[in-house]
C-alpha cells in the first residue's frame, strides 16, 4: 500500500471518529445549569471542547485503522467473503 492511500484512508477514519465521539461528554446549558446566551438554542453545547474531540477522533481513529490495515496485510476478510450473491440465488 502506497504511503499516500495510507494517509487517506486514515483521514477517512479520522473524520468517521470525530462524527462519532462528538456527542460524548457534551451538556447543553440546562444540564449544567449555567445561563444561557441571547438567541441561543436550547439544544446548544454549553461545554464544547474541540480538542478532547480530536483526542477521542485520533485515537479511534488509530484503533480502526490498524484493524483495517491488519486486516489488509493478513487477508482476514476478502472481497469473496462479503459476497451475498451466493446467499440470493443470484
Amino acid at each position: 500500500m502506497k504511503w499516500t492511500s495510507i494517509i487517506a484512508i486514515y483521514a477517512l477514519f479520522w473524520v468517521l471518529a470525530a462524527f462519532l465521539v462528538m456527542p460524548f461528554g457534551v451538556r447543553t446549558a440546562d444540564e449544567l445549569g449555567v445561563e444561557k446566551v441571547p438567541g441561543q438554542a436550547p439544544s446548544a453545547p454549553a461545554n464544547f471542547n474541540p480538542r478532547r474531540i480530536m483526542v477521542r477522533a485520533t485515537v479511534l481513529s488509530v484503533v480502526l485503522f490498524g484493524l483495517y490495515y491488519a486486516n489488509y496485510v493478513n487477508h482476514w476478510i476478502t472481497i469473496e467473503d462479503l459476497d451475498i450473491a451466493p446467499l440470493l440465488g443470484v
